[in-house]
Protein backbone atom coordinates (compact mmCIF):
# COMPACT_ATOMS: atom_id res chain seq x y z
CA UNK A 1 0.00 0.00 0.00
CA UNK A 2 1.34 3.42 -0.95
CA UNK A 3 2.43 5.71 1.85
CA UNK A 4 0.17 8.71 2.43
CA UNK A 5 1.54 11.95 1.09
CA UNK A 6 3.67 13.82 3.59
CA UNK A 7 1.87 16.72 5.19
CA UNK A 8 3.18 20.04 3.91
CA UNK A 9 4.26 22.40 6.65
CA UNK A 10 2.33 25.67 6.11
CA UNK A 11 5.25 27.80 7.27
CA UNK A 12 7.64 26.18 4.80
CA UNK A 13 5.00 26.45 2.10
CA UNK A 14 4.68 30.19 2.72
CA UNK A 15 8.46 30.67 2.78
CA UNK A 16 8.73 28.81 -0.52
CA UNK A 17 5.95 30.90 -2.07
CA UNK A 18 7.49 34.18 -0.91
CA UNK A 19 11.05 33.23 -1.72
CA UNK A 20 14.13 34.20 0.28
CA UNK A 21 15.66 37.21 -1.51
CA UNK A 22 19.14 36.77 -2.93
CA UNK A 23 20.20 40.01 -1.25
CA UNK A 24 23.62 40.22 0.36
CA UNK A 25 25.23 43.09 2.21
CA UNK A 26 24.09 44.55 5.48
CA UNK A 27 20.59 42.98 5.61
CA UNK A 28 21.62 39.37 4.99
CA UNK A 29 22.22 38.40 8.62
CA UNK A 30 18.95 40.01 9.76
CA UNK A 31 17.03 38.09 7.09
CA UNK A 32 18.68 34.81 8.01
CA UNK A 33 17.92 35.40 11.68
CA UNK A 34 14.27 36.20 10.86
CA UNK A 35 13.97 33.06 8.74
CA UNK A 36 15.28 30.96 11.62
CA UNK A 37 12.91 32.63 14.08
CA UNK A 38 9.95 32.16 11.74
CA UNK A 39 10.62 28.44 11.39
CA UNK A 40 10.82 28.13 15.17
CA UNK A 41 7.58 29.99 15.91
CA UNK A 42 5.48 29.04 12.87
CA UNK A 43 2.73 31.10 11.25
CA UNK A 44 -0.15 32.33 13.43
CA UNK A 45 -2.94 29.90 14.23
CA UNK A 46 -6.51 30.50 15.35
CA UNK A 47 -5.71 28.94 18.73
CA UNK A 48 -3.03 31.57 19.44
CA UNK A 49 -4.08 33.94 22.21
CA UNK A 50 -3.71 37.12 20.15
CA UNK A 51 -5.47 35.65 17.12
CA UNK A 52 -8.59 34.28 18.76
CA UNK A 53 -10.72 37.21 17.51
CA UNK A 54 -9.27 37.32 13.98
CA UNK A 55 -8.87 34.35 11.67
CA UNK A 56 -5.33 34.43 10.21
CA UNK A 57 -6.08 31.90 7.44
CA UNK A 58 -6.33 34.32 4.51
CA UNK A 59 -3.11 36.04 5.64
CA UNK A 60 -1.08 32.83 5.77
CA UNK A 61 -2.04 30.98 2.59
CA UNK A 62 0.71 30.74 -0.05
CA UNK A 63 -1.45 32.59 -2.58
CA UNK A 64 -3.55 35.66 -1.89
CA UNK A 65 -7.28 35.58 -2.47
CA UNK A 66 -8.12 37.81 -5.45
CA UNK A 67 -9.45 41.28 -4.69
CA UNK A 68 -11.29 43.44 -7.18
CA UNK A 69 -9.73 46.82 -7.90
CA UNK A 70 -11.91 49.59 -6.52
CA UNK A 71 -12.76 52.40 -8.94
CA UNK A 72 -12.39 55.58 -6.91
CA UNK A 73 -13.61 58.89 -8.30
CA UNK A 74 -12.35 60.96 -5.38
CA UNK A 75 -9.26 63.12 -5.59
CA UNK A 76 -6.23 61.33 -4.07
CA UNK A 77 -5.83 61.86 -0.35
CA UNK A 78 -3.29 64.52 0.68
CA UNK A 79 -3.21 65.68 -2.97
CA UNK A 80 -3.34 69.38 -2.10
CA UNK A 81 -0.36 69.16 0.25
CA UNK A 82 3.24 69.89 -0.60
CA UNK A 83 4.93 66.52 0.00
CA UNK A 84 7.61 64.22 -1.35
CA UNK A 85 5.80 61.34 -3.05
CA UNK A 86 7.10 57.77 -3.14
CA UNK A 87 4.79 55.44 -5.06
CA UNK A 88 4.48 51.66 -5.01
CA UNK A 89 2.12 49.83 -7.36
CA UNK A 90 1.17 46.35 -6.12
CA UNK A 91 4.31 46.49 -4.00
CA UNK A 92 6.62 47.52 -6.87
CA UNK A 93 8.36 50.90 -6.84
CA UNK A 94 7.10 53.25 -9.55
CA UNK A 95 9.92 55.64 -10.39
CA UNK A 96 7.92 57.67 -12.92
CA UNK A 97 5.11 58.40 -10.47
CA UNK A 98 7.51 59.15 -7.61
CA UNK A 99 9.35 62.36 -6.89
CA UNK A 100 13.11 62.71 -6.78
CA UNK A 101 14.20 61.24 -3.44
CA UNK A 102 16.24 64.30 -2.44
CA UNK A 103 15.02 66.30 0.54
CA UNK A 104 17.00 68.56 2.84
CA UNK A 105 17.59 67.04 6.25
CA UNK A 106 16.78 63.52 5.03
CA UNK A 107 18.45 60.74 3.10
CA UNK A 108 16.11 58.30 1.33
CA UNK A 109 17.06 55.03 -0.30
CA UNK A 110 15.23 51.92 -1.45
CA UNK A 111 15.76 48.63 0.30
CA UNK A 112 16.02 46.88 -3.07
CA UNK A 113 18.99 48.93 -4.23
CA UNK A 114 20.89 49.35 -0.96
CA UNK A 115 23.26 46.40 -0.83
CA UNK A 116 26.47 47.79 0.66
CA UNK A 117 28.15 45.96 3.53
CA UNK A 118 27.94 48.94 5.87
CA UNK A 119 24.72 50.86 6.30
CA UNK A 120 22.95 52.69 9.14
CA UNK A 121 19.84 50.54 8.57
CA UNK A 122 21.60 47.40 9.81
CA UNK A 123 20.98 48.72 13.35
CA UNK A 124 17.25 49.02 12.63
CA UNK A 125 16.22 46.45 10.01
CA UNK A 126 14.80 43.44 11.82
CA UNK A 127 16.20 44.72 15.12
CA UNK A 128 13.08 46.46 16.41
CA UNK A 129 10.90 43.72 14.93
CA UNK A 130 12.90 41.08 16.84
CA UNK A 131 12.63 43.09 20.07
CA UNK A 132 8.88 43.27 19.54
CA UNK A 133 8.51 39.47 19.56
CA UNK A 134 8.63 39.36 23.37
CA UNK A 135 6.39 38.49 25.12
CA UNK A 136 3.99 38.07 22.14
CA UNK A 137 5.07 36.40 18.92
CA UNK A 138 4.33 38.30 15.70
CA UNK A 139 5.21 35.81 12.94
CA UNK A 140 3.78 37.80 10.02
CA UNK A 141 6.24 40.58 10.84
CA UNK A 142 9.07 38.05 11.03
CA UNK A 143 8.01 36.69 7.64
CA UNK A 144 8.22 40.23 6.32
CA UNK A 145 11.76 40.77 7.65
CA UNK A 146 12.91 37.53 6.06
CA UNK A 147 11.26 37.97 2.67
CA UNK A 148 10.75 41.68 1.91
CA UNK A 149 12.42 42.72 -1.32
CA UNK A 150 11.71 46.45 -1.19
CA UNK A 151 10.70 49.39 0.95
CA UNK A 152 12.27 52.70 1.90
CA UNK A 153 15.18 53.51 4.20
CA UNK A 154 14.79 57.01 5.64
CA UNK A 155 17.51 58.63 7.76
CA UNK A 156 16.43 61.96 9.25
CA UNK A 157 19.17 64.31 10.39
CA UNK A 158 17.21 67.57 10.54
CA UNK A 159 13.72 68.98 10.11
CA UNK A 160 12.59 68.67 6.48
CA UNK A 161 10.17 71.33 5.24
CA UNK A 162 7.56 68.87 3.99
CA UNK A 163 6.28 65.39 4.77
CA UNK A 164 7.23 62.18 3.02
CA UNK A 165 4.20 60.56 1.42
CA UNK A 166 4.13 56.80 0.79
CA UNK A 167 1.44 56.03 -1.79
CA UNK A 168 0.26 52.46 -2.38
CA UNK A 169 -1.69 51.70 -5.54
CA UNK A 170 -3.55 48.49 -6.33
CA UNK A 171 -3.91 47.51 -10.01
CA UNK A 172 -3.77 43.70 -10.11
CA UNK A 173 -6.54 41.58 -8.62
CA UNK A 174 -4.01 38.88 -7.70
CA UNK A 175 -1.24 41.07 -6.23
CA UNK A 176 0.46 39.96 -3.02
CA UNK A 177 2.73 42.75 -1.79
CA UNK A 178 5.30 42.85 0.98
CA UNK A 179 7.20 46.02 1.93
CA UNK A 180 9.57 46.84 4.78
CA UNK A 181 10.40 50.44 5.75
CA UNK A 182 13.14 51.57 8.17
CA UNK A 183 13.14 55.09 9.60
CA UNK A 184 15.87 56.47 11.85
CA UNK A 185 15.60 59.92 13.42
CA UNK A 186 18.76 61.46 14.86
CA UNK A 187 18.67 63.54 18.04
CA UNK A 188 16.45 66.60 17.63
CA UNK A 189 15.16 65.57 14.19
CA UNK A 190 11.51 65.86 13.15
CA UNK A 191 9.60 64.01 10.41
CA UNK A 192 6.03 63.53 9.24
CA UNK A 193 5.19 60.44 7.19
CA UNK A 194 1.90 60.08 5.31
CA UNK A 195 0.61 56.77 3.95
CA UNK A 196 -2.41 56.11 1.81
CA UNK A 197 -3.79 53.58 -0.61
CA UNK A 198 -4.87 49.92 -0.67
CA UNK A 199 -1.46 48.60 -1.85
CA UNK A 200 -2.52 45.17 -3.17
CA UNK A 201 -5.04 42.37 -2.94
CA UNK A 202 -3.03 41.26 0.10
CA UNK A 203 -0.50 43.47 1.83
CA UNK A 204 2.12 42.68 4.47
CA UNK A 205 3.98 45.75 5.68
CA UNK A 206 6.47 46.44 8.45
CA UNK A 207 7.67 49.88 9.50
CA UNK A 208 10.50 50.14 12.03
CA UNK A 209 11.03 53.58 13.57
CA UNK A 210 14.03 54.39 15.78
CA UNK A 211 13.60 57.79 17.46
CA UNK A 212 16.64 59.30 19.17
CA UNK A 213 16.64 61.75 22.07
CA UNK A 214 14.54 64.85 21.50
CA UNK A 215 13.31 63.72 18.07
CA UNK A 216 9.67 63.69 16.92
CA UNK A 217 7.91 61.34 14.49
CA UNK A 218 4.38 62.02 13.20
CA UNK A 219 2.49 59.45 11.15
CA UNK A 220 -0.93 59.74 9.48
CA UNK A 221 -2.22 56.78 7.49
CA UNK A 222 -5.38 56.18 5.45
CA UNK A 223 -5.82 52.61 4.30
CA UNK A 224 -7.30 52.25 0.84
CA UNK A 225 -10.98 51.93 0.04
CA UNK A 226 -10.81 48.68 -1.96
CA UNK A 227 -13.63 46.55 -0.53
CA UNK A 228 -11.97 43.14 -0.91
CA UNK A 229 -8.38 43.89 0.11
CA UNK A 230 -6.62 42.17 3.02
CA UNK A 231 -3.77 43.65 5.02
CA UNK A 232 -1.49 42.88 7.96
CA UNK A 233 0.61 45.88 9.00
CA UNK A 234 3.10 46.37 11.81
CA UNK A 235 4.78 49.41 13.32
CA UNK A 236 7.69 48.84 15.69
CA UNK A 237 9.02 51.96 17.42
CA UNK A 238 11.74 52.65 19.97
CA UNK A 239 11.73 56.01 21.75
CA UNK A 240 14.69 57.80 23.31
CA UNK A 241 14.71 60.49 25.99
CA UNK A 242 12.22 63.35 25.47
CA UNK A 243 11.24 61.93 22.10
CA UNK A 244 7.77 61.82 20.56
CA UNK A 245 5.85 59.29 18.48
CA UNK A 246 2.33 60.00 17.23
CA UNK A 247 0.46 57.74 14.81
CA UNK A 248 -3.11 57.88 13.50
CA UNK A 249 -4.83 55.45 11.11
CA UNK A 250 -8.09 55.84 9.21
CA UNK A 251 -9.72 52.70 7.78
CA UNK A 252 -12.99 52.76 5.84
CA UNK A 253 -13.01 49.57 3.73
CA UNK A 254 -11.36 46.18 3.41
CA UNK A 255 -12.60 42.69 4.10
CA UNK A 256 -9.78 42.07 6.62
CA UNK A 257 -7.32 44.46 8.22
CA UNK A 258 -5.01 43.82 11.14
CA UNK A 259 -2.87 46.73 12.32
CA UNK A 260 -0.29 46.04 15.00
CA UNK A 261 1.72 48.69 16.87
CA UNK A 262 4.54 47.72 19.22
CA UNK A 263 6.02 50.72 21.02
CA UNK A 264 8.99 50.62 23.41
CA UNK A 265 9.75 53.68 25.53
CA UNK A 266 13.38 53.41 26.60
CA UNK A 267 14.19 57.05 27.39
CA UNK A 268 12.81 59.24 30.18
CA UNK A 269 10.09 61.83 29.40
CA UNK A 270 9.07 60.22 26.12
CA UNK A 271 5.57 60.51 24.61
CA UNK A 272 3.78 57.90 22.48
CA UNK A 273 0.26 58.30 21.07
CA UNK A 274 -1.40 55.64 18.88
CA UNK A 275 -4.91 56.29 17.57
CA UNK A 276 -7.32 54.97 14.99
CA UNK A 277 -10.77 55.59 13.55
CA UNK A 278 -12.56 53.04 11.40
CA UNK A 279 -15.99 52.80 9.82
CA UNK A 280 -17.05 49.41 8.50
CA UNK A 281 -20.04 48.22 6.52
CA UNK A 282 -20.91 44.59 5.79
CA UNK A 283 -18.07 42.13 5.15
CA UNK A 284 -15.56 44.10 7.18
CA UNK A 285 -13.22 42.81 9.89
CA UNK A 286 -10.87 45.31 11.50
CA UNK A 287 -8.34 44.46 14.22
CA UNK A 288 -6.15 46.92 16.13
CA UNK A 289 -3.55 45.19 18.31
CA UNK A 290 -1.32 47.50 20.35
CA UNK A 291 1.45 46.79 22.87
CA UNK A 292 3.17 49.71 24.63
CA UNK A 293 6.07 49.10 27.01
CA UNK A 294 7.11 51.74 29.54
CA UNK A 295 10.74 51.14 30.47
CA UNK A 296 11.74 54.64 31.57
CA UNK A 297 10.68 57.37 33.99
CA UNK A 298 7.96 59.98 33.46
CA UNK A 299 6.70 58.74 30.08
CA UNK A 300 3.23 59.27 28.62
CA UNK A 301 1.28 56.94 26.35
CA UNK A 302 -2.20 57.18 24.84
CA UNK A 303 -4.20 54.60 22.92
CA UNK A 304 -7.43 56.00 21.45
CA UNK A 305 -9.45 53.76 19.11
CA UNK A 306 -12.98 54.30 17.81
CA UNK A 307 -14.91 51.96 15.51
CA UNK A 308 -18.27 52.50 13.78
CA UNK A 309 -19.81 49.24 12.57
CA UNK A 310 -22.96 48.16 10.73
CA UNK A 311 -24.46 45.44 8.52
CA UNK A 312 -22.57 42.65 10.25
CA UNK A 313 -19.15 44.34 10.43
CA UNK A 314 -16.70 43.23 13.13
CA UNK A 315 -14.25 45.33 15.10
CA UNK A 316 -11.45 44.04 17.33
CA UNK A 317 -9.21 45.87 19.81
CA UNK A 318 -6.38 44.26 21.77
CA UNK A 319 -4.36 46.81 23.69
CA UNK A 320 -1.80 46.44 26.44
CA UNK A 321 0.20 48.82 28.62
CA UNK A 322 3.21 47.18 30.26
CA UNK A 323 4.95 49.24 32.96
CA UNK A 324 8.27 47.72 33.92
CA UNK A 325 9.86 47.90 37.33
CA UNK A 326 11.45 51.31 37.82
CA UNK A 327 9.29 53.06 35.22
CA UNK A 328 7.93 55.49 37.81
CA UNK A 329 5.73 58.51 37.00
CA UNK A 330 4.19 56.63 34.07
CA UNK A 331 1.03 58.14 32.60
CA UNK A 332 -0.80 55.54 30.51
CA UNK A 333 -4.24 56.03 28.97
CA UNK A 334 -6.17 53.56 26.87
CA UNK A 335 -9.70 53.81 25.46
CA UNK A 336 -11.43 51.62 22.89
CA UNK A 337 -15.03 52.22 21.92
CA UNK A 338 -17.45 51.06 19.28
CA UNK A 339 -20.63 52.52 17.89
CA UNK A 340 -22.90 49.73 16.60
CA UNK A 341 -25.44 51.01 14.12
CA UNK A 342 -27.43 47.76 14.04
CA UNK A 343 -27.86 44.48 15.94
CA UNK A 344 -25.78 42.42 13.49
CA UNK A 345 -22.36 43.98 14.11
CA UNK A 346 -19.98 43.16 16.93
CA UNK A 347 -17.03 44.62 18.81
CA UNK A 348 -14.51 42.36 20.57
CA UNK A 349 -12.11 43.97 23.02
CA UNK A 350 -9.25 42.83 25.22
CA UNK A 351 -7.75 45.78 27.16
CA UNK A 352 -4.84 44.96 29.48
CA UNK A 353 -2.64 46.62 32.09
CA UNK A 354 0.48 44.98 33.56
CA UNK A 355 2.23 47.20 36.09
CA UNK A 356 5.40 46.60 38.11
CA UNK A 357 5.94 50.17 39.39
CA UNK A 358 4.10 51.83 42.27
CA UNK A 359 4.02 55.51 41.23
CA UNK A 360 1.92 55.45 38.07
CA UNK A 361 -1.36 56.78 36.67
CA UNK A 362 -2.77 54.21 34.25
CA UNK A 363 -6.33 53.74 33.07
CA UNK A 364 -8.16 51.74 30.46
CA UNK A 365 -11.73 51.48 29.31
CA UNK A 366 -13.77 49.82 26.61
CA UNK A 367 -17.41 50.40 25.73
CA UNK A 368 -19.82 49.42 23.01
CA UNK A 369 -23.19 50.98 22.32
CA UNK A 370 -25.72 52.36 19.89
CA UNK A 371 -26.55 55.89 18.73
CA UNK A 372 -27.72 58.14 21.55
CA UNK A 373 -31.47 58.23 20.96
CA UNK A 374 -31.93 61.43 22.96
CA UNK A 375 -29.32 63.26 20.91
CA UNK A 376 -30.83 61.87 17.71
CA UNK A 377 -34.30 63.03 18.77
CA UNK A 378 -32.93 66.48 19.63
CA UNK A 379 -31.44 66.91 16.15
CA UNK A 380 -34.49 65.54 14.34
CA UNK A 381 -36.79 67.81 16.35
CA UNK A 382 -34.85 70.73 14.92
CA UNK A 383 -35.39 69.64 11.34
CA UNK A 384 -32.24 67.62 10.74
CA UNK A 385 -33.00 64.53 8.59
CA UNK A 386 -32.34 61.21 10.34
CA UNK A 387 -29.46 60.20 8.04
CA UNK A 388 -27.70 63.53 8.43
CA UNK A 389 -28.27 63.50 12.20
CA UNK A 390 -26.82 59.99 12.45
CA UNK A 391 -23.74 61.08 10.51
CA UNK A 392 -23.27 64.09 12.77
CA UNK A 393 -23.37 61.90 15.88
CA UNK A 394 -21.04 59.40 14.25
CA UNK A 395 -18.45 62.09 13.49
CA UNK A 396 -18.77 63.35 17.04
CA UNK A 397 -18.10 59.84 18.31
CA UNK A 398 -14.94 59.54 16.16
CA UNK A 399 -13.68 63.01 17.09
CA UNK A 400 -11.52 61.96 20.06
CA UNK A 401 -9.43 59.70 17.84
CA UNK A 402 -9.13 62.24 15.01
CA UNK A 403 -8.07 64.91 17.52
CA UNK A 404 -4.90 62.92 18.11
CA UNK A 405 -3.64 64.26 14.75
CA UNK A 406 -1.46 67.26 15.54
CA UNK A 407 -1.66 68.99 12.15
CA UNK A 408 -4.88 70.96 11.66
CA UNK A 409 -4.65 70.57 7.88
CA UNK A 410 -4.35 66.79 8.12
CA UNK A 411 -7.13 66.66 10.69
CA UNK A 412 -9.44 68.59 8.37
CA UNK A 413 -8.58 66.29 5.43
CA UNK A 414 -9.38 63.17 7.47
CA UNK A 415 -12.68 64.63 8.69
CA UNK A 416 -13.64 65.54 5.13
CA UNK A 417 -13.03 61.97 3.96
CA UNK A 418 -15.06 60.57 6.84
CA UNK A 419 -17.96 62.89 6.04
CA UNK A 420 -17.82 61.86 2.39
CA UNK A 421 -17.80 58.13 3.21
CA UNK A 422 -20.76 58.47 5.55
CA UNK A 423 -22.74 60.60 3.08
CA UNK A 424 -22.34 57.99 0.33
CA UNK A 425 -23.82 55.34 2.61
CA UNK A 426 -26.52 57.50 4.15
CA UNK A 427 -29.84 55.75 4.64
Amino acid sequence: MANPAAQIDPTEEMISARGFPAIGGWSKSAREDALSRLRAMGLPQRRDEYWKFTRPDSLTTPEAAPAAVFENDEAPLFDTMDRLKIVFVDGVFDAEASDDLALEGVSIERLATSDSDLHWARDVYGVLEARGQTPVKRPLATLNTACAKDGVLIHVTGKPNKPISLIYRHLSEASDAILHHCIKLDAGADLTVLENGPAAARFNKVMEVDIANGAAFHHVRAQGRDHERRAATHIFARLGEKSEFKSFTLTVNGVLTRNEAVIEMTGDDAVAHVAGACVGDGAFHHDDTVFITHDAVNCESRQVFKKVLRNGATGVFQGKILVKEGAQKTDGYQISQSLLLDDDSQFLAKPELEIYADDVACSHGSTSGAIDEEALFYLRARGVPKGVATDMLTLSFLAEAVEEIESEALKEEINTRLESWLARRRR
